[in-house]
């Protein structure tokens, strides 16, 4: 599955520490391999729809739309959820 980065999303990945940009990094080729990603949840509520992954204390959201998976919103745990 071929992995595209929102643009707002790039912007936050841009922003991550550097440790944190590694992990990233793994997280968007283990996020190829769709829909065989341990450690995907599906979200409820406003984020209906969408999945995420952790990173530590990081998340990635995205959200499948065939043949592509789109990587909607990249920030730490505490603020992600806020939209």
């Amino acid at each position: 599955m071929q992995v595209v980065i929102a643009p707002d999303a790039q912007v936050e990945a841009r922003a991550l520490p550097v440790t944190m940009r590694v992990r990233f990094d793994a997280v968007v080729s283990r996020l190829e391999a769709w829909p065989n990603v341990s450690g995907a949840k599906p979200l409820r509520g406003a984020w209906r729809g969408h999945y995420r992954i952790r990173m530590g204390d990081w998340r990635v959201i995205f959200k499948v739309v065939r043949p592509n998976l789109i990587v909607a919103h990249v920030a730490h745990r505490s603020t992600i959820y806020e939209d």
